[in-house]
């Protein structure tokens, strides 16, 4: 519905609201902060920078579901995906600091965090993305469990007696990392807890991990070829054990890591070795930037 900038009327705020059930942790909010500013501050003109806007421009093979194709036509239901700001963002800023065209490159961005996305982009367009019709898609997360076979929400649901709404609750708030080891979302203490040898905390470390891992090595087969890893988000930037274990075992990629040049946090830099075929970055994102020069254009 959105694909790209727009100033704000009571009809956008109006239709943001209508989209809750798409994103309930944002949209609701969102809409009542966007009425309120516009009561305090009726003569400020407002902006809203659409996450999913980026990922407009995924082909329908790729953001279409195996439902009944009247579930798209009538209930819109299908791939939105998320973090296009941030991908948008650090995939520029490889094109910039390699001196290269965007759209000569093909990339897989890592945007990890509490919430946590892979994109593909080629032609300086994203041409598919881990998130799906909610945020709750793809790779484990802190709360959100990723994909899961849809047999099993429907089977853990009856094993709890949830409702939907409850089940809903318990997909994304109770399970991911946090459900896996038992002690918290945060990849910090996660990984603490697995250099002290919790093997709960080992394992939701090593699924995400092995999520990531899967996630790039798909995206270079859909783009027939890879030019380049980011990573980036909380996770992305500040966690070289995680950073590390993806890249391992990838030189069937092109994909060679340099152990001695990962060992930091939160700054730009190259992290592969000079005869590495893909090279791969840590790219602190920033999208607040982008949203101000979005808003401004």
């Amino acid at each position: 519905m959105f694909t790209k900038t727009t100033l704000v009327t009571d009809e956008i705020i109006e239709k943001i609201d209508e989209l809750r059930e798409l994103a309930p942790v944002h949209n609701h909010g969102h809409a009542l902060a966007l009425w309120a500013c516009r009561k305090i501050l009726p003569n400020v003109p407002q902006v809203v920078v659409f996450d999913t806007a980026f990922h407009q421009t995924i082909p329908q093979k790729a953001f279409m579901y195996g439902f009944p194709y009247e579930d798209y036509e009538q209930f819109h239901v299908r791939k939105y995906g998320f973090h296009g700001t941030s991908h948008r963002f650090v995939t520029a800023k490889l094109a910039e600091i390699m001196g290269k065209d965007l759209k000569d490159l093909k990339v897989v961005s890592c945007h990890l965090g509490n919430g946590s996305s892979i994109t593909a982009v080629q032609d300086g367009k994203s041409v598919d993305t881990t998130m799906g019709f909610t945020p709750l898609d793809g790779v484990l997360m802190g709360t959100r469990c990723g994909a899961v076979d849809p047999s099993a929400v429907t089977y853990v649901a009856g094993k709890h007696g949830f409702g939907v709404s409850e089940m809903d609750t318990y997909m994304n708030k109770k399970s991911g990392m946090l459900g896996i080891s038992g002690k918290s979302s945060d990849f910090r203490d996660i990984t603490a807890a697995a250099e002290a040898g919790d093997k709960r905390a080992t394992l939701a470390k090593d699924m995400l991990v092995y999520d990531i891992k899967k996630d790039i090595g798909a995206y270079a087969a859909a783009m027939n070829g890879l030019d380049a890893v980011i990573f980036t988000g909380g996770i992305g930037e500040n966690a070289p054990n995680c950073r590390e274990e993806v890249c391992e075992n990838m030189e069937y990629l092109g994909i060679k890591i340099d152990k001695a040049a990962n060992d930091f946090k939160g700054e730009l830099k190259k992290i592969s070795t000079p005869d590495s075929k893909v090279e791969v970055w840590v790219i602190p994102t920033n999208e607040e930037l982008l949203i101000a020069r979005l808003a401004r254009r």
